[in-house]
């Protein structure tokens, strides 16, 4: 029994499917199925159904997962405990990282990091919000970067308050306006993000207000990329919401959208890093969160009248 073969379970158990675990783990099937096969030979049990679609845990199988969890969670901790030793910082590091955040934030500060710190293994996996918690409870994840409050066992650390944007048609009733304000948006003129995000809902908690009768654009298109949006928009359809990282670089030369700021007090989102252990890997959380402290714009690093939605 090794903790290889024990990986291969917990992955086949994580997507009930042998090929997809076997992608998701960067090996072929056949290696996969021949270590999971010599695993339950030496056991004497059957660990799957293979009878099923998708395959199952048996019941002796589902046992035996749980331990193997456990058992990996242990060894992780062992390697951990060695990283944090020493005065450079070195190891593994898996960041769980939203995808309204990944895209704009982690060019920012990637490369500060990598000079400061070449010894450690850096790894980012986009996921929603509640995928990055699911991951850190498996200790899939060493810490998320999410942007709601999270349960009472993780331990969080605020990075920066980031304000929302209206991005416009030039042709929107409101693009005309130097600023616009929460007053102005309602639910059925926007474009949102697929259910699941958290930039949805944020943004159907600003936009408090219903437009049965003015709704100029009747069309339903709900997304899973904020750049699909922004495109939306560039062709002189309605109105979206945007973090403010996301047109931080907006080139009005060579874009059709037109960007507004909102009045006082202007909605924002705060943006966390989140762990599930205080006492492993903590230097190397917090040089991480410092490196992003100071590689993000400075207006995020200033205290203004914000209206903070959670």
């Amino acid at each position: 029994m090794t903790l290889t073969q024990l990986s291969y379970i917990v992955a086949v158990d994580k997507y009930r499917h042998f090929a997809t675990a076997a992608q998701k783990i960067y090996i072929t099937q056949p290696t996969l199925s021949m270590q999971i096969q010599k695993l339950e030979d030496e056991l004497g049990v059957l660990i799957f159904d293979r009878s099923k679609t998708p395959v199952i845990p048996t019941s002796v199988g589902e046992l035996i997962i749980e331990q193997a969890k456990s058992i990996l969670s242990g060894a992780k901790h062992i390697e951990d405990i060695v990283a944090v030793e020493g005065e450079s910082l070195k190891g593994s590091f898996r960041v769980g990282i939203i995808p309204t955040i990944a895209p704009y934030l982690v060019p920012l500060f990637l490369q500060n990091f990598v000079e400061k710190y070449p010894d450690v293994e850096l790894t980012f996996e986009e996921a929603l919000t509640s995928e990055v918690l699911e991951g850190l409870n498996e200790d899939h994840f060493d810490v998320g970067i999410i942007a709601t409050p999270t349960t009472k066992h993780l331990f969080e650390v605020d990075l920066y308050l980031e304000p929302f944007m209206g991005y416009l048609s030039a042709k929107h009733d409101l693009a005309g306006k130097d600023e616009i304000c929460i007053d102005d948006l309602y639910k059925e003129d926007l474009w949102l993000l697929n259910e699941g995000h958290c930039f949805r809902d944020q943004t159907m908690k600003i936009c408090k207000k219903n437009n049965e009768s003015k709704n100029k654009t009747p069309i339903t298109f709900e997304s899973g990329n904020l750049e699909t949006l922004k495109r939306l928009v560039e062709k002189d359809f309605g109105i979206t919401l945007m973090p403010y990282l996301a047109v931080n670089d907006h080139d009005k030369t060579c874009a059709n959208g037109v960007v507004k700021e909102f009045m006082d007090p202007v909605p924002s989102r705060k943006v966390r890093l989140v762990y599930s252990r205080e006492f492993l890997k903590k230097n190397l959380i917090e040089s991480f969160s410092q490196v992003i402290r100071t590689s993000i714009p400075d207006e995020l690093q200033e205290a203004k009248d914000t209206l903070i939605v959670e």
